[in-house]
C-alpha cells in the first residue's frame, strides 16, 4: 500500500477583503498576536495550527468559498505528482512562499479546493 499522500490538516487560510480590519477582529477573537504580520499575509498559531489571512483576489475572492485548508505533505514534488494524477484541476502550481515552505492547491472534482502544503517546520506527524 502506498504511504498516504496527505499527512493531516495544518493551515486553513481566509482570503479577506481588508487585512487591516481582519487582523484586528482575529486578534480580538483569538486573543493572541499574528506570529507573522505582512501586507501580503498575516498568520496567528492557533493550538499548533496556523490561520492565515490573505487578501482577497480574482482566483479566491473574500466570503463564502473564500478559504482553503491546506493539508500536510511530507514532499511536495511526490504529492503533487500523485495528486495531479487523480483527475483534479490545478488552481495554483507549487510556489516556495519563504522559509522553505511550499504551497499548491488544486479543486477536486466536486469544485472543492484542496491546499497542498510542504512546512519544514511543522512537525511530521505521519
Amino acid at each position: 500500500m502506498k504511504p498516504a499522500a496527505l499527512q493531516g490538516l495544518r493551515t486553513v487560510i481566509y482570503f479577506v477583503g481588508d487585512m487591516e480590519r481582519a487582523r484586528a477582529w482575529y486578534r480580538s477573537l483569538l486573543g493572541i498576536e499574528p506570529y507573522f504580520d505582512q501586507p501580503f499575509y498575516i498568520g496567528f498559531n492557533v493550538g499548533g495550527f496556523e490561520l492565515g489571512l490573505h487578501p482577497a483576489n480574482d482566483t479566491h475572492p473574500a466570503g463564502a468559498g473564500g478559504q482553503i485548508a491546506y493539508w500536510g505533505v511530507e514532499t511536495m514534488a511526490t504529492a503533487w505528482a500523485r495528486v495531479t494524477a487523480t483527475g483534479v484541476t490545478p488552481v495554483e502550481q507549487p510556489e516556495d512562499v519563504g522559509g522553505g515552505i511550499l504551497v499548491a492547491s488544486v479543486r477536486d472534482p466536486f469544485g472543492n479546493l484542496l491546499g497542498l502544503i510542504e512546512n519544514p517546520n511543522f512537525p511530521n506527524t505521519a
